[in-house]
């Protein structure tokens, strides 16, 4: 089958092609921004990428049309496939339909920490020899990629693992479609890791947001297992309202905890009170823990023991881009961070002040996001700073003044309005000891290899 891939530069969808490409389909796809990184490593795939939504690629041969949730009607291509009657459907349908349809799918949802903890999972089914097949929204630093199809169990070489990890995500499916995408997935196994506001965009308050939630819920087995946050309260809101599934809680007293975090950010695993190991690795930070507390559940609902599945967190890579070493010059690191909604941004600098100590964290912000550049999350942003020594953030691009947002900070965060004074003033800054946290979750105009150019 010939599919054509619209808005196939994304993350997500970059995934949906990938398996697609690797299951034997001929691919191709088209996007408004088509350059490196996702360009070059669809490309070195075979798949065939097109500038923009040009009308004539609805005469390109394919059998169906794969649209991404960046498309939206008035787009060329997408009023001509309508105007045919070419098919089309979702990337979240195809991926239910072609991918997921028969497979144990262990599902990974909630504002923060899907990435961290889909990318958790995959490797500690990898590692325990399930060969599970995944998409996460990231680059699992443990396997190079962002997606592959299931592959063969160590435990019997001659069958095809049964284990699909997805991280899934709430965001609307696509223009024809507003449910979240991840109630396409139907999951065996299913983490909610958290549940705050988000995406003003598309959910007008945190309760429509629960119901999303709620949804997802309802199409979960009662042969299945929920694995739930026993902190947050939006999430016990959403199992009140329906739950038909056997639910672990972790990071509370009635499940899954963490013991407490020596300096290396080592700490025990207990479950019911009772030890079960104790996980040593070189991630840090409460979010983290969490993250591992999640995943060790999970694992074990498909049969991974405790003590294979901590084990394996002490060689976990975590992903890029999540407190990413970019670089370091003259004794200044630079670090890369995806954190762009103000929960992340404040546990990120919290985990990378248990890393440094009383050393200068000079954070960089980019706020980039659809709810950020809508100033939703405004007023929580300079509390999400604090933590931070000094703060720079860039206001091009929004609709709001972001100086006014960050005065409760004072003299220590300051804003600006042209990337090239942001550059300079950072790297007039910055001395030697310093950690340099840029926090975006995009390309942020090269600025970490920039800096480091610059500090040189």
């Amino acid at each position: 089958m010939h599919i054509h891939i619209l808005g196939i530069c994304g993350t997500f969808m970059g995934g949906v092609a990938a398996l697609a490409r690797d299951a034997g389909h001929r691919v191709t796809g088209c996007d408004a921004n088509v350059y490196p990184p996702m360009s070059t490593q669809l490309e070195s795939m075979g798949i065939e990428l097109i500038q923009g939504f040009g009308a004539e690629q609805a005469d390109i041969g394919a059998d169906m049309f794969v649209v991404g949730n960046v498309v939206s009607r008035g787009k060329p291509l997408m009023e001509e496939i309508l105007n045919r009657g070419l098919p089309y459907c979702s990337g979240p349908q195809w991926l239910a339909e072609n991918v997921l349809h028969g497979r144990w799918v262990l599902a990974v949802a909630g504002t923060h920490g899907k990435t961290t903890t889909s990318s958790m999972l995959a490797w500690v089914l990898e590692d325990a020899g399930l060969a599970p097949g995944f998409l996460i929204g990231g680059i699992p630093q443990n396997f190079g990629v962002s997606a592959r199809l299931p592959g063969h169990p160590a435990q019997d070489p001659a069958s095809l693992s049964p284990f699909f990890v997805i991280e899934a995500d709430e965001y609307d499916t696509a223009f024809f479609d507003k449910r979240s995408k991840f109630v396409h997935y139907r999951p065996r196994t299913a983490i909610l890791n958290n549940l705050e506001f988000d995406h003003a965009d598309i959910f007008a308050d945190l309760a429509a947001i629960e119901t999303q939630f709620h949804h997802l819920v309802r199409t979960i087995p009662g042969n299945g297992r929920i694995v739930v946050n026993g902190r947050e309260a939006s999430l016990a809101r959403v199992l009140e309202r329906g739950c038909w599934t056997p639910v672990e809680h972790f990071g509370s007293t009635d499940g899954w905890q963490a013991g407490p975090v020596d300096e290396n950010g080592h700490f025990d695993v207990l479950f019911g009170g009772e030890r079960q190991g104790r996980v040593e690795w070189t991630l840090l930070g409460e979010h983290n823990r969490m993250n591992a507390l999640a995943t060790i559940a999970a694992a074990r609902h498909v049969g991974v023991a405790p003590g294979v599945a901590i084990a394996a967190l002490g060689r976990f890579c975590n992903v890029k881009r999540r407190m990413e070493v970019r670089g370091a010059v003259n004794g200044i690191t630079v670090y890369d961070d995806f954190a762009h909604h103000p929960t992340a941004i404040a546990t990120t600098i919290e985990g990378l002040r248990q890393k440094v100590g009383d050393a200068r964290i000079l954070a960089v912000l980019e706020p980039r996001s659809n709810t950020m550049k809508l100033g939703t999350m405004k007023d929580l942003l300079a509390g999400s700073l604090a933590g931070a020594d000094r703060v720079f953030c860039s206001g091009e691009n929004l609709g709001w003044d972001p100086a006014e947002a960050l005065l409760p900070l004072g003299a220590k965060a300051e804003t600006y309005y042209r990337f090239e004074q942001l550059l300079a003033a950072i790297v007039a800054e910055a001395r030697p000891g310093d950690h340099v946290l840029v926090m975006s979750n995009g390309g942020f105009n090269g600025i970490h290899q920039k800096l480091l150019d610059g500090l040189g």
